[in-house]
């Protein structure tokens, strides 16, 4: 018995050390290739002959594929290997971000929009699963918050670059936007054979993880799997708890993406140039990193795991409101800084409900559905919000959509609670 703590603490430090890091980088790249667009609007909608609203839509169409191919993904994941469908994930999204940078008017921005979602399927809720292979329940929150770090990081890289490569406006024939497509797909393509060689597929693939701590790690996610159920694949979707936890997501989606897709156009409203507002988004990011890194240990020592997602959720849109009607741009960006810390931090804490009855392929199956429904608030956020914006002739107006989406979050996910097993973990 006195070994125990050792093994158990050694062991998840291990797993931690060897994937968590490629992991990070793998999704702050795709992060930085889905969020780039936010920058490039700064200079691109007006190149391809686009208004605000229009290219919005052109966007939003990322989680249009995204949506379509998001349980096909993560079900032919469980069947590729984890380690050879990220690396193909990876080469098909960054060959089509470096397209996005010689796209020469709106049917092809809106195509490569929506190719791009379709290249990325399956990679957030692929490492939602592949975390359920390696991870025990009582350390999933802190795992999916340090993986989720990685779009904060994501964010940040995003800003100091995004603003930076926009200025190269003009150097060797290209316009700064290209170079922004560029520059931030190419990566993708690179690191795709480290993926594949270095990400096992399962614990009993990895040969740098000895016997006795295999041997804890599969009767702790054996122990677990008695009390959850394995669904395969497909019939996963038709659970209710399923449904309803896909559509009680889409009100973090709608939030976190109304919040950094316009960001820098607040921004810029304070009169800075492109690499003074990307410095000043990065300082936000800062912040929401280290919301990600407490939060979630928080969470993990709290007896009801959902309180600290409403206290997130409620946090964030009040927040969102008072961003638009505090009177000076210092108390508006103070007030940005906590709702983007409240939105992203609840996150890693909601995916800690669906392993609570879903395993295996069903696990597979159920996070792509909730991910790729949810997801379909990033679309709202890119096509919508600027449409009411434009409609009201008003910041308030979009601000209010964004809370009401997150208290209705809130709701939610009190009423899933009452269907879930109960947390041993």
């Amino acid at each position: 018995m006195s070994e125990a703590p050792d093994i158990e603490t050694s062991t998840v430090r291990l797993v931690s050390r060897r994937l968590l890091p490629l992991l990070c980088l793998v999704y702050l790249i795709a992060y930085i290739d889905r969020q780039n667009v936010s920058y490039a609007k700064l200079q691109m909608a007006e190149s391809i002959g686009l208004s605000e609203a229009a290219f919005g839509l052109g966007a939003a169409l990322f989680f249009i594929g995204y949506f379509l191919f998001e349980v096909p993904s993560n079900l032919l994941l469980t069947r590729v290997g984890v380690g050879k469908w990220f690396a193909r994930i990876m080469i098909t999204w960054g060959a089509v971000t470096v397209m996005l940078g010689f796209t020469p008017g709106p049917v092809s921005f809106y195509v490569l929009r929506f190719l791009l979602g379709a290249a990325e399927a399956g990679l957030f809720p692929g490492v939602l699963y592949a975390l359920t292979l390696w991870y025990p329940h009582r350390y999933r929150a802190r795992a999916i918050g340090l993986f989720m770090i990685a779009s904060v990081v994501a964010n940040m890289v995003g800003a100091l670059i995004g603003g930076a490569l926009l200025d190269l406006d003009g150097w060797l024939g290209l316009r700064g936007w290209q170079w922004l497509f560029i520059v931030t797909g190419l990566p993708a393509m690179l690191l795709a054979p480290v993926v594949l060689m270095v990400i096992p597929d399962k614990p009993s693939d990895a040969k740098w993880l000895d016997a006795a701590g295999a041997d804890w790690l599969a009767g702790e996610l054996a122990a677990e799997e008695r009390t959850s159920r394995g669904d395969h694949g497909w019939r996963a979707l038709a659970d209710s708890r399923v449904i309803l936890l896909s559509v009680t997501f889409v009100g973090f989606p709608l939030a976190a993406y109304g919040l950094s897709y316009w960001l820098p156009t607040i921004v810029s409203g304070f009169g800075v140039s492109n690499t003074v507002n990307g410095a000043i988004n990065a300082v936000l990011w800062a912040q929401v990193g280290l919301a990600l890194w407490l939060i979630p240990r928080w969470a993990s020592r709290h007896p009801d795991r959902i309180w600290p997602i409403i206290a997130c959720t409620m946090t964030g849109a009040t927040a969102l409101i008072a961003s638009v009607l505090l009177p000076s741009p210092v108390m508006q960006f103070v007030a940005l800084c906590i709702a983007a810390s409240a939105i992203f931090a609840g996150q890693p804490i909601f995916w800690t409900l669906p392993p609570r009855f879903l395993r295996g392929a069903g696990a597979a199956a159920g996070f792509a559905m909730i991910n790729a429904t949810g997801n379909l608030g990033g679309f709202a956020a890119q096509s919508l919000v600027p449409r009411i914006a434009e409609a009201n002739d008003s910041a308030l107006a979009p601000m209010l959509l964004l809370a009401a989406a997150l208290v209705a979050a809130s709701l939610g996910v009190m009423f899933v609670q009452r269907r879930l097993p109960r947390n041993a973990g």
